[in-house]
């Protein structure tokens, strides 16, 4: 049976009548991943014996008549999410050995519901990166064109759903890493209101941007995993239990701002979303243009933010406190020589790259010139969006400037490389619900739209993206 073509209801509705069980199911996807993964390098393990295990008692519980919203359905979770017992490195050489002795708040949600964590899917180091390339263990490879890019940073986690490695996957979005590789792999991918979803064990990046979020095949099937991962977790301080109610779907105002169909936008993608707006339109949709005029100022003030956040974050890996190989041998090395030689050897190039960035904008005489005027940046940034939402609902934009680019095209410009998030930052930035959709009969390449919405107003969001996937 090919579960691929099955969405994730059909697939609960089957397991509880017994058309299929969840140990086949899981067996189904782990054949579909090793068949597949030498290629693409979307997982850094596949938890073979705990998924089968976890599936044996799944099938258990649905003999008895129990039932949870994804007992039985395979998870594949991005390399910075921790799950007990089982390694999670951030892909970086200075986490290799790191078992976490805890589940994160959206592992302990998943288990609740019952879902089987199938593996853990590769990364840009430290989710630092827009295309994989920057995992310590190898770069990703886009299904749809092995010489492309996936996206980053969670490009392990689309490229895993693209190719049917499993229904559902988790990313983390701090500046766009869920939405782009979405876009680039022609899946849907979600990130959600910052709060509405804990962040308690996932390894950070910045703290006050980080977001995890769904990826799956269907705008349905993301929300029936965000739907059991958000919500209220004690260990997470900023995460809530608020939700605001959903509009008619047929009554919410779209804006269109002209800032995110600028120069640098590919005629391709631009032709694209125009599309997906005149389809909107001619289904009675009230369609009006909108500005964002801080949007420009975005790019900056997200790549000092983001560093400063990078440098405090990425300080606890010492090589005294977490287990790795970097550094076999520290007897008679003084302290300060254990940290040079670890994090020398223990982090990647652009990791190195935005410690040393973050350090410079926090240090004495930089402090106010830059990171506290990037924060003044990201109030204006998030007043735009304010003033926009008393105006229309909802905004469409595309989600990235191009379709995916080739493996090594950008790795030798960082400047390039950071112009690939310019459209997806600004919801980081403003803390905004934003989901990336792939528009319907795209040539070539995938290529996504983003619909963004106010904070907590998820279900917007989602409604108007089901409108347009229903078509």
């Amino acid at each position: 049976m090919d579960f691929t073509k099955l969405s994730v209801k059909q697939l609960r509705e089957g397991l509880d009548k017994k058309d299929f069980s969840a140990v086949e199911l899981v067996e189904f996807y782990l054949n579909q991943a090793e068949e597949k993964n030498y290629e693409l390098n979307a997982c850094l393990e596949l938890f073979n014996e705990s998924a089968l295990t976890a599936a044996k008692k799944a099938d258990e519980k649905i003999a008895t008549g129990e039932s949870g919203e994804l007992l039985g359905i395979p998870v594949i979770i991005k390399d910075n999410i921790l799950y007990e017992g089982h390694v999670a490195s951030a892909a970086s050489k200075i986490l290799q050995k790191h078992v976490a002795r805890s589940d994160s708040g959206v592992v302990n949600k998943l288990k609740k519901a019952g879902a089987i964590i199938l593996g853990r899917a590769n990364m840009d180091e430290f989710a630092m990166g827009s295309s994989t390339e920057n995992s310590a263990y190898g770069v990703t490879k886009n299904p749809h064109d092995l010489e492309r890019v996936p996206g980053g940073s969670s490009g392990g986690s689309t490229a895993a759903i693209a190719a049917n490695f499993a229904p559902l996957a988790l990313g983390s979005d701090t500046g766009g890493s869920i939405r782009q590789p979405a876009a680039f792999c022609g899946v849907v991918g979600l990130k959600p209101t910052y709060g509405a979803v804990s962040r308690s064990g996932l390894i950070a990046m910045a703290s006050s941007l980080d977001q995890v979020g769904p990826i799956a095949k269907s705008v349905e099937d993301a929300e029936d995993l965000f739907n059991v991962i958000k919500g209220r977790d004690d260990y997470d301080n900023t995460s809530k239990d608020f939700m605001i109610e959903a509009k008619e779907v047929k009554s919410l105002k779209i804006g269109v701002p002209k800032e995110y169909f600028a120069e640098g936008v590919s005629e391709e993608v631009r032709k694209a979303v125009n599309e997906v707006i005149d389809f909107y339109k001619s289904q009675g949709f009230e369609v009006k243009d909108v500005s964002l005029p801080n949007t420009k100022y975005a790019l900056s003030a997200y790549y000092i933010i983001m560093p400063a956040e990078v440098s405090s974050n990425l300080s606890r890996f010492d090589g005294i406190r977490y287990s790795s190989d970097v550094l076999s041998v520290r007897e008679g090395l003084k302290l300060e020589d254990i940290y040079k030689k670890t994090k020398s050897a223990g982090f990647g190039p652009e990791t190195k790259r935005r410690v040393i960035l973050g350090t410079f904008v926090l240090s004495s005489g930089y402090y106010d010139a830059y990171y506290k005027k990037a924060l003044e940046v990201k109030e204006y940034i998030k007043d735009d969006f304010d003033a926009v939402f008393k105006d229309v609902d909802v905004l469409i934009t595309p989600t990235t400037p191009t379709t995916a680019f080739k493996i090594g095209e950008k790795a030798d410009d960082p400047m390039e490389m950071y112009l690939s998030d310019i459209l997806t930052i600004p919801a980081n930035l403003a803390g905004i619900p934003a989901i990336s959709v792939p528009i319907k009969g795209a040539e070539g390449l995938p290529i996504g739209f983003q619909i963004m919405g106010r904070r907590f107003e998820e279900q917007n969001v989602i409604n108007l993206a089901k409108f347009y996937e229903s078509k």
